[in-house]
């Protein structure tokens, strides 16, 4: 089964990375490399190649292999930097192939500030709104790599962290389902 998962993880690269306009070869490379079934319940990883959403626990997805690998090469990630990966298991695994230094958060309150500063924080769910805390984390000249959705459609944005302050700019449409306790909260309305 291990040669059906090597397979399909090329054909992922080739038909779902690739075209995606995901031209960084370190990036692809370890895109070839890391077994992203691994990342899945058993009885879920025949759909770890898909191009689809995939929930591994209770409200917790990988994002599509095409929105992870543009959301990433949008960070530029570089060997030797530092990540915080929130609630993005594969986004994690894809970093550290290409020698970047992961701290995971995946349990508890994923909003509690970091006791660091990262040059990189990402997350592989959609938030109606990025929080402070995730700002906060990022080292001058830190990106953060996030999917913003209000409704049916969101946007990929990257927020980097210079002398005075924090910009961001959209990076592509995506709508993939929200992070458990991230969803929009609307209040009344006539």
């Amino acid at each position: 089964m291990s040669a059906d998962f090597a397979a399909a993880r090329l054909n992922m690269v080739e038909s779902q990375v690739r075209p995606s306009d995901v031209t960084d070869l370190a990036l692809t490379d370890a895109f070839r490399v890391v077994a992203r079934e691994a990342l899945l319940p058993a009885e879920k990883a025949f759909a770890a190649y898909a191009d689809a959403e995939v929930e591994y626990a209770p409200g917790r997805w990988l994002l599509r292999p095409r929105e992870v690998a543009k959301l990433l090469q949008a960070l530029q990630p570089r060997a030797g930097e530092s990540a915080l990966a929130i609630a993005a298991p594969y986004a994690a695994a894809i970093l550290e192939a290409m020698g970047v230094t992961v701290t995971r958060l995946d349990e508890g309150d994923l909003t509690a500030r970091a006791g660091s500063t990262y040059d990189m924080v990402v997350c592989e769910g959609a938030v109606a709104t990025v929080p402070y805390s995730w700002k906060a984390a990022l080292a001058k000249g830190g990106r953060l790599g996030v999917i913003e959705r209000n409704g049916p459609a969101g946007k990929a944005f990257v927020y980097v962290r210079a002398d005075d302050g924090v910009g961001g700019r959209a990076a592509f449409d995506s709508a993939p389902p929200w992070l458990t306790g991230f969803q929009p909260v609307h209040g009344f309305a006539f």
